[in-house]
């Protein structure tokens, strides 16, 4: 039987997108406690289907898929800005695909403008009115209100009327830097990309015997399976290790392992990788948020999943990405070493490089040597760094690399940091050795 949470994120998903959701509301209908209610309002949002809107209130939306990430809708928009909902409240929960700033002459301006796109202009009424006409929603910037006429306007075609305080140029920044960040998100590759679903998915019940176990390694040749409860929940896992000497007869729940490892659907697969290895696992179990089983990834889907991302670019750069563009590989006398510039972004408040993107040189440098060296993927387990000197804003520093072990799981390195032949930091780093076969 499902539980009162449960009921509740079936409630909210059954229902109309835009239509308006309060814990109040919930709690009546349901006849749950308001803070049960709230619970699982909460959940709902942190699952993507439904948002949250300061003076507006939380309403249902559209989920978003994953192709579909990198698209912010209007409801977001409002957020971001710090907005506030004039009319048109029954579109928040579109999804805009691209923004016009209105900074031209009318005519000029409409070439740009197409249904589901958003303009960015001033306090222009007449503007307003023909943009919602051509099927764009509206966020007017500067702080100012729109007129009766652009907000039944808006009403009717259900095209947001957003009003801002920030200016054209700064809130063209804001939603294009959230755009921005949406692109290196898609780009994360999460344990719901790669499961094996629950229809797919063999298991075992803590009430059956071990002779079930049999009869699925038979049929799939599998020798590990997640244990869960009659409602589904994930309760154990059962290997072949644990069959052995057992007889057909005895119940599963009494040589299982209880309360195993789990991830869930958003668990990015680099944090499921380090796990799966730092534990010696080969499968783990796929849950819900209610913990119910969804799926299985297995160590194989994980480390193939990894390669590939490898092998993709990059669509969004991070702030790793472009410290590590600033790295310039070099070699004298059969000695490896990098150089990087210390540029304005690297640096902190005082002009000196900035203690995290140190580390992620180091780490950087240490890791290319190390895929030089042996064939694997390296994650860092310990790193320990020493600041011996300030560097300063557009020096350029000397990365010098030493392997001092690595076996078929570890690497260890010495890392040394020079700036005009003077030693400026040093750095220990352990890193495990993921094996891509």
């Amino acid at each position: 039987m499902a539980t009162k949470h449960e009921q509740i994120l079936a409630f909210i998903e059954a229902l109309e997108v835009g239509d308006k959701i309060s814990v109040r509301q919930i709690a009546k209908e349901l006849g749950v406690s308001e803070g049960t209610a709230y619970r699982a309002i909460k959940d709902a949002e942190n699952q993507g289907f439904v948002s949250t809107i300061e003076r507006v209130g939380t309403i249902r939306i559209k989920k978003k898929q994953k192709e579909n990430i990198e698209k912010l809708t209007f409801a977001e928009v409002v957020n971001i800005v710090d907005g506030q909902v004039l009319g048109g409240r029954a579109g928040l929960h579109k999804t805009l695909n691209k923004f016009v700033i209105g900074a031209m002459r009318l005519e000029a301006m409409m070439r740009y403008v197409e249904p589901g796109s958003l303009l960015i202009v001033g306090n222009r009424d007449q503007v307003h009115k023909i943009a919602l006409e051509a099927g764009a929603a509206v966020l007017i910037t500067g702080g100012f209100d729109a007129n009766d006429e652009v907000k039944q306007l808006a009403d009717e075609r259900e095209l947001p009327v957003i009003s801002t305080s920030y200016d054209s140029f700064t809130t063209g920044t804001m939603i294009n830097r959230a755009i921005y960040d949406q692109l290196i998100k898609k780009e994360i590759v999460q344990v719901s990309d790669i499961l094996t679903p629950l229809e797919k998915t063999q298991f075992l019940y803590s009430g059956d015997t071990v002779e079930r176990w049999h009869e699925h390694h038979d049929e799939s040749t599998h020798s590990r399976y997640p244990v869960v409860d009659t409602n589904m929940k994930v309760v154990g896992i059962v290997t072949s290790k644990d069959v052995i000497n057992a007889g057909d007869e005895i119940l599963i729940e009494k040589i299982m392992t209880k309360n195993p490892l789990t991830v869930n659907e958003r668990t990015s697969v680099a944090t499921a990788a380090h796990m799966m290895i730092w534990e010696g696992i080969e499968m783990v179990p796929v849950v819900n948020q209610s913990q119910k089983l969804v799926g299985i990834i297995s160590r194989q889907d994980v480390l193939k999943a990894m390669q590939t991302m490898q092998q993709q670019p990059q669509i969004g750069e991070t702030f790793a990405d472009l410290i590590a563009n600033q790295i310039v590989e070099k070699e004298e006398n059969g000695v490896e070493s990098f150089t990087c510039e210390v540029t304005p972004q690297m640096t902190n408040h005082l002009g000196t490089l900035a203690y995290g993107v140190m580390t992620t040189l180091v780490t950087e440098v240490g890791s290319r040597v190390l895929k030089k060296y042996k064939k694997g993927d390296p994650v860092v387990e310990n790193l320990t760094i020493f600041f011996i000197k300030p560097i300063q804003i557009e020096s350029t520093i000397d990365i010098r690399p030493r392997i001092l072990e690595v076996s078929r799981k570890y690497g260890r390195l010495d890392v040394e940091i020079f700036h005009e032949g003077t030693i400026v930091g040093k750095a220990l780093m352990v890193a495990q050795l993921i094996d891509r076969h």
